[in-house]
């Protein structure tokens, strides 16, 4: 490719991602409603798919500072969403669970979020969906990787 139509294709990349991204967050938070934040729902749902985590973790997955994290499972915990556990052998690990209120609220936005979700993705073939979700794991794992190199590991 030339120069020309590669600067072309990150324009409309980087336009697009933008585009995509923020009307998805504003998309999800309609769905989502008050009850919680973006990253609210996102950090219910790791746990949710992990069972347990900490909050060290956590910080890893979304590339945060722990002190982001802590501020808003404080939050959290205050409405009883989520529940802090010690390790029994490390005083110093504490395990973050959803309580059953929790679970209850990840589950109704999960609902609704997969409505949205549908709503959309019906909107392209099978084909078409198969291939753009490979196509967007192919993405992450680049940017995973990229990272790591920035990293040193």
């Amino acid at each position: 490719m030339d120069n020309k139509t590669v600067q072309e294709l990150i324009d409309r990349y980087v336009t697009l991602s933008f585009q995509v991204h923020k009307k998805a967050e504003s998309l999800i938070k309609g769905q989502i409603g008050n009850e919680l934040t973006n990253d609210q729902h996102y950090i219910l749902r790791y746990i949710h798919q992990f069972k347990e985590c900490t909050s060290s973790e956590l910080a890893d997955a979304f590339e945060v500072n722990k002190s982001a994290i802590t501020a808003i499972i404080n939050r959290m915990v205050e409405r009883g969403l989520i529940q802090r556990t010690r390790d029994e052998n490390d005083r110093r690990v504490v395990y973050l669970t959803l309580t059953v209120a929790g679970e209850a609220l990840f589950q109704d936005c999960q609902e609704k979020v997969r409505l949205l979700v549908e709503s959309i993705i019906t909107q392209f073939d099978e084909t078409e969906i198969v291939n753009f979700v490979n196509t967007y794991e192919k993405l992450a794992a680049i940017l995973t990787n990229k990272k790591k190199e920035e990293l040193g590991e």
